[in-house]
């Protein structure tokens, strides 16, 4: 009888954990936070690709992740509604050096740099379009 009591308890306790889990990560997912101050990005972090004229989105993505897809939809929408911003996106596999210098741990990851390549915002995770617009802020007005 007790083991079957023992059972329980232990059973309970991993789908409490788990449901706390799970509720967190889907809060945090998608987020914007501001990283630190120092970083910045050049065109040859970024495969020589151009910087926006006021802000650009550098999205790591790798091959096989199907919200890397959906993030590279709502990036190019908000690129097609707001001037001078650009989407670059980047192979984390390929570019291994990049991405332990960023500590980006999984994709998607949405960078937000401004006009000169300083960091101002990250996201790990799927963005919604109104996250991102809220997140290139004052980069675009």
């Amino acid at each position: 009888m007790t083991n079957v009591v023992a059972g329980i308890l232990i059973l309970t306790a991993v789908v409490v954990l788990t449901a706390v889990i799970a509720l967190l990560r889907r809060w945090y997912d998608g987020r914007f936070r501001s990283p630190r101050p120092t970083e910045r990005l050049d065109g040859a972090d970024l495969d020589d690709a151009a910087l926006g004229e006021r802000a650009t989105l550098v999205q790591f993505s790798s091959a096989f992740c199907a919200p890397c897809r959906a993030t590279r939809q709502v990036l190019d929408d908000v690129t097609g509604m707001v001037d001078g911003v650009a989407h670059v996106e980047i192979d984390a596999e390929s570019h291994l050096d990049l991405v332990r210098r960023l500590d980006i741990r999984r994709t998607p990851t949405v960078v937000v740099l401004d006009k000169k390549g300083r960091i101002t915002s990250r996201a790990s995770g799927r963005p919604r379009k109104a996250d991102v617009i809220a997140a290139l802020g004052d980069l675009v007005t």
